[in-house]
């Protein structure tokens, strides 16, 4: 069955608006293990709020390697997309921790 979205209609919009959800879900999946991690690790007081931040960081720059995965390679769930939501997230996890700084 072929997908015929008709953006005018509630239930296109819908199923849209899900297939968006379902493309970004690994990337905050990920940021929602690291960032306890993270703010377990900080010194940040208070730890929930730190843990918060790190976890927008994180998710948005996941969200940011699977949407240029998608427009590079034309199509979804690519292993090349995943290694490098992977690599990205460690980097910025470790940018976040202060990797360098110590």
């Amino acid at each position: 069955m072929v997908a015929d979205y008709k953006i005018l209609g509630f239930v296109d919009a819908l199923a849209v608006l899900f297939h968006l959800l379902n493309l970004v879900a690994p990337a905050w999946g990920l940021a929602a293990l690291l960032a306890p991690a993270l703010a377990w690790r900080g010194r940040a007081r208070p730890r929930w709020r730190a843990g918060l931040g790190h976890g927008v960081w994180l998710g948005v720059w996941g969200s940011a390697v699977l949407i240029a995965g998608l427009v590079l390679s034309g199509r979804d769930g690519r292993m090349a997309t995943y290694a490098a939501l992977v690599a990205v997230m460690g980097a910025v996890a470790a940018w976040r921790d202060g990797a360098g700084r110590r």
